[in-house]
């Protein structure tokens, strides 16, 4: 089964990637995972105020992944598979991907203008990732985005 790996967040270009990911899965017969991700907080000398804050965003990246899943079960009758982690971006996709062999695809979306930090990183070292990455520009309709998929 091919799995389509969303990096979701609250930005257009993440909604366009997931557009994108769940008409392909749609018709590939495949299956959407949505990776939250909370910034490791810079270290603070009071760890609680940290810990607090660390749990608060990951709490908010759960609540934007749990709606955003909803809508795609409403949309497309499944519900994908969630996964919240902590920590830098990069690392924690490279780590998704490496322990998720069955993923079959990387789905970012680009931003209008200046590529975000996910892009820029990922299509620098798109010839060592264990699966396809896939770009999808920011700007595209949702027709558009159809017609691709």
């Amino acid at each position: 089964m091919r799995v389509y790996l969303v990096i979701i967040d609250e930005t257009e270009e993440a909604r366009v990637a997931l557009r994108f990911a769940s008409r392909r899965a749609a018709k590939t017969g495949g299956v959407v995972h949505l990776l939250a991700l909370v910034p490791k907080q810079q270290f603070s000398a009071f760890g609680a105020i940290q810990d607090t804050i660390e749990e608060e965003a990951r709490e908010r990246a759960e609540m934007l992944a749990t709606g955003v899943a909803g809508e795609l079960m409403v949309e497309s009758g499944q519900m994908p598979q969630i996964a919240v982690r902590i920590g830098d971006g990069k690392t924690v996709i490279s780590e998704y991907l490496a322990e998720h062999s069955e993923v079959a695809a990387l789905v970012l979306g680009a931003a209008v203008g200046a590529p975000g930090p996910l892009v820029t990183h990922f299509t620098a070292s798109a010839g060592s990732l264990t699966c396809p990455l896939f770009i999808v520009p920011g700007g595209m309709s949702e027709e558009e985005i159809d017609r691709l998929s």
